[in-house]
């Protein structure tokens, strides 16, 4: 064991492996700090998105350099799909943006600022322990990962130093630039393998940015190993799309399509005019070591590559289609969980966005539920009183998928404003829920009622009728207020819950008084004091709703 340890190729396992893994840590800390940073225009910057494909690619490229992982963001643009945010041709836009994106990794390792990277350490450790404002710390967060970063990165140059002194490793890197089909193919396995193995094409291709720095691996061998790289880097979202609706199952498909044309098409026609251009043009005008020129090589592929394929999007959304093909269910209208996605709490102020969404649509279904239920017990429709039950089943689902999203959300980086806000959300879906219980009540009624052969008179039914329709009322508006964070209509709920009560009092005082006369069955009397209690009680949570709005923690 002793003879292993101190062996040379031991010890560049060990830096190699250690310096991977600050590395990957580096970008992670820094890729977040970042997302914290800009995290709320995120939210605007996706919302901005239209079926314009070109905004998608600028949006893409943009967020993948914040996120500095083409891997993440894919799997992000699944999720949004999966969530309804955007559609297929909004989602290939963005998903050629992120190969431009991932290319600023490369970028960044190939300026070589070493030599910064432990100030930068210094400096964000000691902000982050010291500062008590919230904001400098995302900032010494960047700071940090940024000098972990290269740090990692010039622990792996130590040992990949070496390397030429393995004759096996030397002959096999050098094969990769000699061409043939079977070399070609063997380096593009080789950069698919590690990058599906390690889930970050940036850190594959700092990897052969090290190896080139070192004098490793020449641009000509490390070419096609990027290639491999960009189909690597498919396979995250691939495995992402398992279990989510057909939608986002295509954008992942639409992804590897993307990614395998462009590295056929570099294979057979472009892999000399790119060599050419990266180190007889680019190189001698720039002065570019190896290292820079397979940065500017890997910028090059994805540049052109979205440039050529961005005209055939619509091809490629179609192609989509015809692998996973379109069926009747996915027009009927969704019924349960319609906007998470848990892909998306990578982004936390996108899935704060999302959960309002959800919220609302959990609100709206409960309102049909409510409408139902009225509907039922005034025309004595079992068949109405069966939707509400069933529909009651999907707001109760709601509640918990929702509740337990919030919970994940509140272990993500949020604000302080943003953990009000799920308070606030908590209590509104609980309200909601409520809501969906007293319709049960009601629809339980309806069967009570017909299955006893009830009957109740004229003035009896008005008063129900004109008691539900302010309810109604007040219940939809208090969506409303959420919806638009209308603070006076908020206030007009409150107002009318008052109201509410004092309608529930004198209607229980007449139809006592109706049932001392004898003018109503003693069975139906208490059924019509049930109901409207269970009417008021519905006003009361759409009061608590528009109170949440008043109290600005729901959005």
């Amino acid at each position: 064991m002793k003879e292993l340890i101190n062996s040379p190729g031991w010890e560049m396992f060990v830096f190699l492996f250690s310096g991977l893994g600050l590395f990957l840590y580096g970008m992670n800390l820094m890729s977040e700090g970042l997302e914290k940073a800009a995290g709320n225009k995120l939210k605007s910057i996706v919302g901005a998105l239209t079926t314009n494909r070109y905004m998608g690619v600028a949006v893409g490229a943009f967020v993948t350099a914040i996120v500095q992982s083409s891997s993440a963001s894919t799997v992000m643009v699944v999720g949004f799909v999966n969530a309804g945010i955007m559609n297929l041709t909004q989602a290939i836009g963005v998903i050629m943006g992120a190969n431009i994106g991932t290319t600023m990794t490369s970028v960044i390792v190939a300026l070589k600022l070493t030599d910064v990277a432990p100030f930068a350490i210094g400096f964000g450790v000691m902000i982050m322990m010291f500062s008590k404002n919230a904001k400098t710390k995302k900032y010494a967060q960047i700071l940090l990962g940024f000098g972990l970063l290269f740090l990692g990165m010039d622990t792996m140059k130590h040992g990949m130093a070496d390397l030429k002194a393995n004759p096996i490793l030397a002959d096999i890197l050098e094969s990769f630039g000699e061409g043939g089909i079977f070399n070609t193919a063997s380096a593009i396995f080789v950069g698919f393998a590690m990058t599906a193995i390690v889930q970050s094409s940036s850190a594959t291709t700092g990897i052969l940015v090290g190896l080139a720095a070192t004098g490793n691996i020449t641009l000509a061998a490390a070419f096609p190993i990027l290639l491999g790289t960009n189909i690597g880097t498919c396979v995250t979202a691939m495995l992402s799309s398992i279990g989510a609706n057909k939608n986002a199952r295509r954008a992942a498909v639409m992804h590897l399509t993307f990614n395998l044309i462009g590295t056929i098409v570099f294979v057979i026609f472009l892999k000399g005019a790119t060599l050419w251009f990266v180190q007889d043009i680019l190189a001698a005008q720039f002065g570019f070591d190896v290292a820079g020129q397979v940065a500017a090589a890997h910028v090059t592929f994805n540049l052109v590559t979205t440039a050529g394929l961005i005209w055939f999007a619509p091809l490629l959304v179609r192609f989509a289609k015809i692998i996973i093909p379109e069926s009747e269910d996915e027009k009927d209208e969704v019924e349960g969980i319609k906007y998470l996605d848990e892909r998306i709490l990578e982004t936390p102020s996108i899935a704060m966005a999302q959960v309002s969404r959800e919220v609302l649509h959990m609100g709206r279904l409960s309102m049909k539920e409510f409408q139902y239920a009225v509907d039922s017990f005034i025309e004595g429709n079992m068949d109405k009183a069966k939707k509400t039950f069933k529909t009651e089943r999907i707001v109760n689902e709601l509640e918990h998928e929702i509740a337990q999203y919030l919970v994940k959300l509140t272990n993500t980086a949020i604000s302080d404003q943003q953990r009000e806000m799920i308070d606030g959300l908590f209590s509104t879906i609980g309200d909601i829920e409520r809501v969906g219980d007293h319709s049960d009540n009601l629809a339980e009624m309806t069967v009570y009622r017909i299955e006893n052969k009830l009957d109740f008179s004229e003035s009896a039914m008005d008063e129900i009728k004109h008691m539900s329709e302010r309810v109604i009322k007040s219940y939809k508006q208090a969506l409303t207020a959420i919806k638009e964070v209308d603070h006076e209509l908020a206030r007009s709920v409150i107002e009318r819950e008052g109201e509410i009560d004092l309608m529930e009092k004198n209607l229980r005082k007449k139809h006592i008084r109706r049932l001392n006369e004898g003018k109503c069955q003693p069975a139906a009397g208490v059924l019509f004091l049930d109901i409207i209690n269970n009417l008021e009680r519905i006003g009361d949570h759409a009061s608590n709703i528009a109170a949440a709005v008043l109290d600005s923690v729901v959005v």
